[in-house]
């Protein structure tokens, strides 16, 4: 499975940025994906995940300003990012957890897209 990330930028805080996932490759079950973030100097930090099913969480730094979605058909996911902040500065990575069922029994897997620069100026 390959992810294609895209959507990245400059804002001015207090604009907005719309990030896209899309996997891709092998023929896998897709369980969830979302998006962590790591700034300079920081650890990789969870920002949004998404389920098959529909079901989000966010980080609390973010609640209220980012809203994930998929397209299950597409296996894409989008993170709608509002009124950013210079802190949301940082590169944002997608990840999708999936089941294998090709082989002779399910394995589970984990894959990363690109990193994607997003940076919001005061």
């Amino acid at each position: 499975v390959q992810l294609q990330a895209s959507g990245g930028g400059l804002a001015q805080a207090g604009g907005s940025l719309r990030l896209s996932c899309a996997a891709s490759g092998s023929i896998v079950r897709i369980t969830d994906m979302g998006w962590y973030r790591q700034a300079p100097g920081s650890e990789r930090e969870l920002v949004a995940t998404i389920t098959s099913g529909g079901s989000t969480n966010y980080a609390d730094s973010v609640k209220g300003r980012f809203t994930i979605s998929g397209d299950n058909a597409k296996n894409t996911v989008f993170l709608q990012m509002n009124s950013l902040k210079p802190e949301d500065t940082a590169v944002y990575y997608c990840y999708a957890n999936y089941l294998d069922f090709t082989g002779p029994s399910v394995v589970a897997g984990k894959t990363w897209g690109q990193g994607t620069l997003v940076t919001v100026s005061s």
